[in-house]
């Protein structure tokens, strides 16, 4: 108990500092000094507060927007609800978002935590603690120098799911065999979202997880929304695509099918709390988390933030930007821990639309890799003219923006740290 005490106490102490100072917002270093102080402070305040339910968000793309929308969604049914906001989804994140929103006494005067968890992480967190809702959204290829293939996460994501007590509830995308796959290993009860329609006929040449999960056999599809996403069934053992209850919303906050998917996880969490919210009222209240889709004013221009940190991340980034006539595009390549290493997976990014971008400004660390890639994509005489290498990030943007017509907006494609870098630099605020 005193070790639990003085974990809470630092950490509380620690994150109160960090605000006092403005060296970030305390996302994640207080958990890692709880941690080290208190290897058990997860379950342990998590047993004193019975009453608090979990929530736990799992999957390569959308965490942090659909962890935003359920919560949107239950305050609206009037629900007392927080969230590891900034998107700190390893344990020293989950255990600062705790700390944040507990009393000195260890008290969660809450009734739900929504808390995203990296994809390596949920084993470690299932282990602790069993969720009240495990909600999984898709697994891509993503930081493979870090995660190996989905098959290895998807391996360890149907250990945790078989940890789950009966009265658990899983939300997975029927739309990906995986999520089918790994929640099929569960006593805990299962409901599935999708879409009602996919607009593709052929897989995309960079898809995932192409083979049945359950017996290795390729899987056939009738129609695809993006990727391995899409409507599917196995010849070879019977298998299919679960029954979806959520497939539609009445409004959608968001562009781009990724987001349509991110919206029908949220309404069918939200129903399987037992709260009936109009959720077309729910959703008008929306606002995007930052870097998904968020738009800053800068120097009275707009300025659009695309998250795009991995193949299947980057594609609906840009088919979302390419809808504009003429779009002036910023692309930012880091690959620094939170990214990965390895950046070679931009090879994997369809990028033949770039032809009918007005400017591309390109920096990050890697920007001369990004620059080659598109070098090797677009004709030379578009290359010449309208693509900028611009190392200093700062300069790029402006570089960017003053090449940005009135009235138009700069989409920012930005890998993760490239994406905190933007954000410090537009707003002035550091994210840590």
């Amino acid at each position: 108990m005193m070790r639990f005490l003085l974990s809470l106490f630092l950490g509380k102490f620690i994150y109160i500092l960090s605000n006092w100072f403005h060296l970030g917002t305390g996302s994640t270093w207080p958990g890692h000094v709880s941690l080290m102080i208190n290897l058990s402070f997860i379950p342990f305040i998590l047993s004193k507060n019975p009453n608090l339910s979990i929530i736990v968000i799992a999957g390569t793309n959308g965490k942090t927007t659909t962890a935003k929308l359920i919560q949107t969604l239950l305050e609206k049914g009037g629900k007392n609800v927080f969230r590891n906001k900034e998107g700190a989804n390893l344990l020293n994140g989950i255990v600062s978002a705790l700390l944040r929103y507990s009393t000195i006494q260890g008290r969660i005067n809450y009734d739900y935590a929504i808390l995203e968890v990296d994809e390596n992480t949920l084993p470690l967190f299932v282990d602790e603690w069993k969720p009240n809702t495990l909600v999984l959204l898709n697994l891509f290829r993503d930081q493979l120098d870090r995660y190996g293939e989905t098959d290895t996460i998807a391996q360890k994501w149907k250990s945790a799911c078989g940890l789950l007590n009966p009265s658990s509830t899983i939300i997975a995308n029927a739309d990906d065999p995986q999520m089918a796959w790994v929640s099929d290993h569960s006593k805990a009860k299962k409901l599935f979202f999708g879409l009602s329609s996919f607009p593709k006929q052929v897989a995309h040449h960079a898809a995932d997880s192409l083979y049945c999960p359950y017996c290795s056999s390729k899987l056939s599809f009738s129609s695809f929304s993006f990727s391995h996403l899409g409507k599917w069934h196995c010849r070879s053992c019977g298998k299919k695509r679960p029954e979806p209850t959520v497939s539609h919303s009445p409004i959608y906050p968001l562009e781009g099918a990724y987001n349509a998917y991110n919206t029908h996880a949220a309404i069918l969490t939200s129903q399987s709390c037992g709260l009936l919210v109009d959720a077309k009222k729910a959703l008008l209240l929306f606002h995007p988390a930052f870097g998904r889709q968020e738009v800053i004013v800068v120097k009275e221009k707009k300025v659009q933030l695309f998250l795009s940190k991995n193949p299947t991340s980057f594609n609906e980034s840009l088919s979302t930007a390419m809808q504009a006539p003429l779009p002036t595009l910023c692309m930012v390549l880091n690959d620094q821990i939170p990214d990965g290493r390895d950046v070679s997976w931009i090879w994997d990014v369809d990028m033949e639309s770039l032809d009918h971008a007005r400017t591309i400004v390109i920096s990050g660390n890697r920007a001369y890799d990004l620059a080659l890639r598109l070098k090797y994509e677009i004709t030379p005489k578009a290359f010449a003219q309208k693509v900028f290498v611009e190392l200093d990030l700062s300069n790029a943007l402006l570089k960017a923006l003053s090449l940005l017509p009135d009235q138009e907006t700069l989409f920012v494609l930005p890998t993760y740290s490239a994406m905190l870098e933007v954000r410090k630099i537009v707003t002035g605020r550091k994210i840590l």
